[in-house]
């Protein structure tokens, strides 16, 4: 029995590791993601159960005591945060995994100091970089949801050589590191590297907008990932290793493809400090403000919308903000009513992470077979008769595709100006998070309904049942 058993685990923790990447192939797709998330937590509970027959790396009770807290805590997060602050939720849950995993390190740290033996080599270097990593993880997370929070203004926070005290800090950690590395263990030293983590990780997302919270968020996703496959090596746990390895590469493709959603590097999205201060040029700003802007109220857009055959319907970080989710759901079922196909275009970088539109739609029940991605519905809105944009700006924004002297040419577009009319809800005329004005205002086929989003819709729902 005691020859079976480590055989045992480590053939749950293979069945287990089968289980994360089945899991992760079908969270590729809105059909199969809930059953992709059900396939992975079995996969997770399979990992614990046999992670807790191994004596030599638990204590029952206090595990117990953890997970009872754990569960306390998030089942009331579960209920109690909004749809619209699931970004804010995500960034708070990268942090944690950061911290578990520098807090491995920290305790392996420790465990050591005290006994008599030399910390070998190849630990030490999985428990710098484990503290590295997550400690970056951790303090950066958390201010990327203070951000998006509102607590901490989301423009793009920069001062006089940043660039030259983060090379400083990372300098400083390299050399604790090195120092320590020499089998010259100190605490004094490991936890004043513990510090410079957490301070590189607040450096690291200050210069970064809001807009380009959706790279971000998968990139310390990632991280999250890198610190868990550290600790594993930290404390030899091969399934930590491999579920570190799994989170850390499908966070990295993640990132890739939020960058390519908006024709960007990582690099400049992470040091141009995009967004910082408008970048219109006075002569545009002047054309712009020549330009006519055609507006329409509730009941012109109802009619508009009522008698089209066709409907693409935008959303965008405002209906977001405005949680009008519901109201257009509402919307999309009273035109269905009336014969007129919807069909929905999610752009991959709408909203403040990646999927943020889906997540909402999807909290309102609009069914994952009428959200078409940019690739799938841009073709198709030379057919549409009306292309209603609600809350979208920079997404949507021909100078993308047309002016080589925007900030944001090249960028990907859901292409509405191509329909046979648009109306955009928007508050007001302000630039996205660019800084740009948007073309797509001032063309004739668009008309501008202005306005909350979730009263303008609700104003159309109302105007619609009465034609």
């Amino acid at each position: 029995m005691s020859d079976f058993l480590p055989t045992g685990i480590q053939l749950s923790y293979l069945v287990a590791a089968s289980l994360f990447i089945l899991g992760l192939k079908k969270l590729g797709s809105p059909a199969t993601a809930r059953k992709g998330n059900f396939v992975a937590a079995v996969g997770m509970l399979l990992a614990i159960i046999a992670t807790m027959l191994d004596q030599q790396v638990l204590n029952y009770e206090m595990i117990l005591v953890g997970l009872a807290i754990g569960s306390v805590i998030g089942v009331v997060v579960a209920y109690k945060v909004q749809m619209t602050e699931i970004p804010q939720m995500v960034g708070l849950l990268n942090g944690l995994g950061g911290a578990s995993s520098a807090l491995i390190a920290v305790a392996e740290f420790w465990r050591l100091l005290g006994s008599s033996q030399t910390i070998p080599f190849d630990v030490n270097i999985s428990m710098l970089l484990d503290v590295l990593i997550g400690g970056v993880t951790l303090s950066g997370s958390f201010l990327a949801f203070a951000k998006l929070q509102g607590l901490v203004s989301g423009t793009p926070i920069t001062f006089p050589f940043q660039g030259l005290f983060n090379l400083l800090l990372l300098g400083t950690y390299i050399a604790g590191s090195t120092y320590l590395i020499m089998s010259r263990d100190s605490l004094p030293i490991f936890l004043a590297l513990v510090a410079v983590s957490l301070v590189l990780g607040v450096m690291f997302v200050l210069p970064i907008g809001g807009g380009d919270m959706p790279v971000v968020i998968s990139l310390l996703n990632s991280l999250s990932g890198v610190a868990a496959g550290a600790a594993g090596f930290v404390v030899m746990n091969n399934m930590l290793i491999i579920a570190g390895a799994l989170v850390g590469a499908s966070g990295l493709i993640l990132t890739e493809i939020m960058c390519k959603a908006m024709n960007r590097s990582l690099f400049s999205v992470l040091f141009s400090a995009f967004g910082s201060v408008s970048t219109a040029t006075g002569d545009a700003a002047a054309g712009a403000s020549n330009q006519i802007v055609r507006s329409i109220d509730p009941e012109e857009g109802a009619m508009m919308l009522g008698y089209a055959r066709s409907v693409v319907i935008v959303p965008g970080y405002g209906m977001a903000v405005a949680q009008a989710q519901h109201s257009v759901r509402e919307l999309a079922d009273q035109l269905e009513r009336m014969g007129v196909d919807v069909k929905y275009a999610i752009h991959p970088v709408a909203g403040r992470m990646p999927g943020h539109m889906n997540v909402l739609l999807a909290e309102a029940n609009v069914a994952y077979t009428q959200l078409y991605d940019m690739d799938d519905i841009n073709p198709q809105f030379e057919q549409a008769d009306v292309a209603l944009v609600i809350g979208a700006n920079d997404v949507v924004n021909p100078a993308a595709r047309s002016d080589t002297n925007s900030p944001i040419y090249g960028m990907p577009i859901l292409e509405v100006d191509r329909a046979r009319q648009t109306i955009v809800i928007k508050r007001g005329m302000s630039a996205g998070f660019a800084g740009v004005d948007n073309e797509l205002f001032y063309k004739d086929k668009t008309t501008m309904l202005f306005g909350s989003a979730k009263d303008m819709v609700a104003k159309l729902v109302a105007e619609v049942k009465q034609l």
